[in-house]
């Protein structure tokens, strides 16, 4: 069931063999193809927009109102790009071997290697759109650094990059949406996927403002759809995102990749009430100048500013003097969440880390530091109050990625044919912990330069027989999706959605969350599915189907989560090892760090769907790695 089709031959010209092997189509017989493209954010609007510009019929889908709302808007820190414009030693290798290192030897060689290829094409891209990248002095692109390397790969601009990448994007789509290739279909959401004979034909969708159901076929779907990180209810993730696309075509047969595999950023604002709905990131690069530590004696409350140098403890430097703050995320992560229980933690309760300016503005001074941060610093001030010019800042780990997703293989599409997965809804590139700046790479990477291969060689190989709405998969479909939205109008319980959303988070961030053990797992497969079961019995949607209705559409995502949530503890749980962000506490080094175990499980879990009440099949796809070899992760 799981072929990878990687192509053979030397890992540096895999892609290039791949692309000369793909059929092609006529550039006059693309007009006679329809794509659908659901997302809207850097994926799936790079998608939308190259694939329209080579001639085929696009039909875009978005639950905001424009794509400039996407999710990636709200990437800060940067994107990765192996250019070695500072000539400090990076490469394509090293791009790819940091990649795979940084994920714990949980990724496809393969995938990763064309990753880092691709990498130096989007910069140009970008530049080309007019992409306002930080400049040197000269006027060449500046870099920083992010976690897991030690090299300056990172162009930024400023602390809002994810903002004008998507801009870019959002301008490539909308010139093809003037020029009549691309129809965008604002304020959709897909609620279910339609299969005719097996293949991907189409999309089922719920208007948000008018609460109406429609159908939409096409040649190839294309979901797009981002990430799960608000499973555990609070996340630095957009309110709106959710995994209902993904999740719908799970059921239909897309089999789930890894998705265990959740990454805790280590630099969040740490949760300041019970009230908070959402949790807000604070962009790694900050890492670059600012120094992460805690008093040495626990229970220390004094200001920061009376803590004399002798009595702070800069763990990270202290523990990882080849990396200090900039080792990786899952590294960051874990190291935080030990000083803050061994009661050394600052702020309320106890759940942060400081992270200090002050010998960056000694050495730089404030104007050069407010240049590249400033934004981000401004942001912090409003959220909490705080100058973090004057005091430092108080962080703590939070929810951020998903490195699990949709299997696919290495051309993206998945089990399902004709359904091709792009951006964080798959699996692919990241194993089980994400580098820094990485996202916004792949996402680009898969919308610009991966899709507009992969998908015409699918089109050109394929028997696609003539298929519209009027097919009676799409009625049967459609009426699938109205008589469950009916169901859960009907209800009419005594427990609000939230309420819901929140008691599954916890039970996630308790049990599922940095930290994994044997015992909290069972736990939580005991509870999950009686909590589904009284979401069923007991929740409550105000307002009807037929109208707008944001009770209903957190109804829709949360029935999703309780499901997607029990997976993910069963994934955790039969993974016996700690890789990356998947820490089983049975699993450590005598240091504390993450301990793999090669020999059982080296491979991708791919898990189908088998029916009601949590019924799943494990699919392994075996990890084979000839270029950067096993070995236990130092930051050392």
């Amino acid at each position: 069931m799981l072929e990878s089709k990687i192509p053979s031959g030397p890992i540096e010209k895999k892609w290039e063999k791949a692309r000369f092997d793909f059929k092609l189509v006529n550039p006059a017989n693309r007009r006679k193809h329809s794509v659908i493209i659901v997302g809207s954010g850097l994926a799936g609007a790079a998608a939308a927009a190259s694939l329209a510009q080579q001639g085929y019929q696009v039909d875009c889908f978005c639950f905001q109102d424009s794509p400039r709302r996407a999710h990636s808007i709200a990437a800060q820190g940067g994107i990765n790009a192996a250019k070695n414009y500072r000539n400090d030693g990076d490469s394509i290798f090293r791009l790819f071997y940091d990649t795979v290192k940084g994920g714990d030897f949980r990724a496809r060689e393969g995938n990763v290697y064309r990753l880092a290829q691709l990498s130096v094409n989007i910069i140009d891209q970008c530049v080309a759109q007019g992409v306002p990248f930080a400049r040197e002095y000269g006027g060449l692109l500046d870099t920083r650094s992010f976690g897991g390397v030690q090299v300056s790969r990172t162009f930024y601009a400023r602390g809002q990059t994810g903002q004008q990448l998507l801009l870019g994007a959002y301008q490539a789509l909308e010139e093809q949406e003037a020029a009549g290739s691309v129809k965008m279909h604002p304020r959709s959401e897909m609620l279910d996927l339609v299969l005719v004979n097996g293949k991907a034909r189409g999309i089922i969708t719920r208007n948000l403002v008018t609460g109406a159901i429609d159908s939409y076929a096409a040649d190839v779907v294309v979901l797009a759809t981002g990430g799960y990180g608000n499973v555990f209810y609070l996340s630095t993730n957009a309110k709106g995102s959710n995994a209902t696309a993904i999740w719908r075509a799970h059921r239909r047969g897309a089999l789930f990749g890894n998705p265990c595999f959740t990454q805790i950023h280590p630099t969040c604002i740490p949760v300041s009430s019970e009230h908070q709905s959402k949790l807000t990131l604070m962009s790694e690069s900050l890492r670059n100048d600012g120094r992460v530590w805690v008093p040495k004696k626990k229970g220390d409350t004094r200001p920061p500013s009376q803590i004399p140098e002798d009595e702070r403890d800069y763990y990270l430097e202290r523990r990882y003097p080849s990396f200090g703050n900039l080792v990786p995320r899952d590294v960051a992560s874990r190291a935080a969440k030990e000083v803050c229980d061994e009661g050394r933690g600052v702020g309320p309760g106890g759940q942060g880390v400081y992270l200090d300016f002050a010998d960056a503005i000694r050495r730089m001074g404030e104007a050069q530091v407010r240049e590249k941060y400033g934004n981000l610093f401004d942001m912090y001030e409003e959220i909490t109050g705080e100058n973090a010019y004057k005091v430092p800042m108080r962080i703590y780990p939070a929810v951020h990625y998903t490195m699990g997703g949709l299997w696919v293989d290495y051309n993206l599409m998945s089990t399902i044919p004709g359904l091709f997965v792009a951006g964080e809804a798959n699996f692919s590139d990241h194993g089980a912990n994400r580098l820094g700046a990485s996202a916004l790479m792949q996402g680009l990477a898969d919308g610009y330069f991966i899709l507009p291969y992969t998908l015409p060689n699918y089109i050109a190989s394929t028997q696609l027989e003539k298929v519209d709405t009027s097919h009676p998969a799409f009625a049967a479909t459609k009426e699938e999706v109205a008589k469950r939205v009916a169901t859960m109008v009907n209800v009419r319980g005594k427990r609000s959605v939230d309420s819901f959303h929140k008691e599954l988070g916890k039970m996630m961030w308790e049990n599922c969350g940095m930290a994994r053990s044997e015992q909290g797992l069972k736990i939580n497969l005991e509870r999950i599915p009686a909590l589904r079961e009284e979401f069923w019995k007991s929740v409550n949607i105000v307002g009807t189907g037929e109208e707008l209705n944001q009770s209903l559409e957190k109804a829709g995502r949360v029935a999703d989560f309780l499901e997607l949530g029990e997976l993910m503890c069963l994934d955790a749980l039969q993974r016996r090892e700690s890789c990356g962000g998947h820490f089983r506490v049975e699993s450590q080094t005598p240091e504390g760090e993450a301990l793999r175990d090669d020999e059982h499980f080296s491979y991708v879990s791919a898990w189908e769907w088998k029916g009601e009440g949590g019924q799943w099949e494990l699919h392994q796809e075996p990890l084979t790695f000839e270029y950067v070899h096993l070995a236990q992760r130092s930051y050392k």
